[in-house]
C-alpha cells in the first residue's frame, strides 16, 4: 500500500504536533547516528522543543565540533568576500573623510579651530564669509522692500477707506442740517399762513400774567417762557 504524501505545514492540533515531534526527533537522531557510523563523519545535532527542552547527539565532543564550525564559518566568510565589498569600503572611507572636512569647515565658519589654518586658508575663509554676508544683506534688503511695498499698499487702502467714511459722515451731517432748515421753513410758512387769514398766535407769560400777541418774531423774543398757551382771537374775543 502506497503512503500518501504528507503536506508540510504547521500542525494545529497540540497533541498531534507533540506526537509528530517525538517520532521525527527520534528518526532524526537515528539518521545522525547512522551517518556518523556509515560515513565516519563528525556529526553534532541540537534540537529544542517548543517547551525549550534540549535534545542533542554528537559522536565526539560537542564543544570541539562547535569551535571547528565557528572557525570554518569565519574562513568561509573571508573567502567569499566579493570585489564589491572592497569598493563599498573605499566609498565609505571617502564619505567619512568628506564628512570630517565639512565638519571642520563648519567649525571654521563659526570661528573655531582657526589656529591650524594657514594665512592662505584664512584669506579664503574671509572671502567666503564676505560673500555669505553679501548674499545675506541682499536677501534681507529684498525682504524689507517687500514689506515696505506691502505697507504702502495697506496705507493707500486705509486712506481710501478714510475718505469714504468722511464722505459718509459729511453726507449724514448735510442731511441733518437740511432737515432742520426744512422744518424751520415749514414752521415759518404755517405762521405766515395764519397771519394771512387774520389769525394770531397768543403766548401766555405766567411771570407777567399777560398774553402776548404776535407772530414768529414775538415767539423767538420770549424764548425763556415756561408755559405756552395758544389761542385764536378774532377781534377782542379769545377762543
Amino acid at each position: 500500500m502506497v503512503r500518501g504524501k504528507v503536506e508540510i505545514k504547521r500542525i494545529e492540533n497540540t497533541t498531534n504536533r507533540q506526537v509528530t515531534f517525538c517520532k521525527r526527533r527520534n528518526g532524526l537522531l537515528k539518521k545522525a547516528y547512522e551517518l556518523s557510523v556509515l560515513c565516519d563523519a563528525e556529526v553534532a545535532l541540537v534540537v529544542f522543543s517548543t517547551r525549550g527542552r534540549l535534545y542533542e547527539y554528537c559522536n565526539g565532543s560537542m564543544k570541539s565540533i562547535i569551535e571547528r564550525y565557528k572557525k570554518a564559518h569565519t574562513d568561509t566568510a573571508v573567502t567569499t568576500e566579493t570585489p564589491n565589498d572592497h569598493f563599498y569600503q573605499q566609498e565609505a572611507g571617502k564619505l567619512r573623510q568628506q564628512i570630517q572636512m565639512l565638519q571642520n569647515a563648519n567649525r571654521n565658519l563659526m570661528g573655531d579651530s582657526l589656529t591650524s589654518l594657514s594665512p592662505k586658508e584664512l584669506k579664503t575663509l574671509e572671502s567666503r564669509l564676505e560673500r555669505g554676508l553679501t548674499r545675506l544683506r541682499s536677501k534681507k534688503q529684498e525682504m524689507y522692500l517687500t514689506e515696505i511695498e506691502y505697507m504702502q499698499k495697506r496705507e493707500a487702502e486705509l486712506q481710501r477707506e478714510n475718505i469714504y467714511l468722511r464722505a459718509k459722515i459729511a453726507e449724514s451731517e448735510n442731511a441733518e442740517q437740511m432737515s432742520v432748515v426744512v422744518g424751520a421753513h415749514v414752521q415759518d410758512l404755517k405762521l405766515e399762513e395764519m397771519q394771512n387769514f387774520g389769525l394770531q398766535a397768543v403766548y401766555y407769560d405766567p411771570q407777567m400774567n399777560t398774553a402776548l400777541q404776535g407772530g414768529a418774531s414775538t415767539y423767538y423774543a420770549h424764548s425763556d417762557q415756561t408755559a405756552l398757551q395758544l389761542g385764536v382771537t378774532r377781534g377782542n374775543q379769545q377762543y
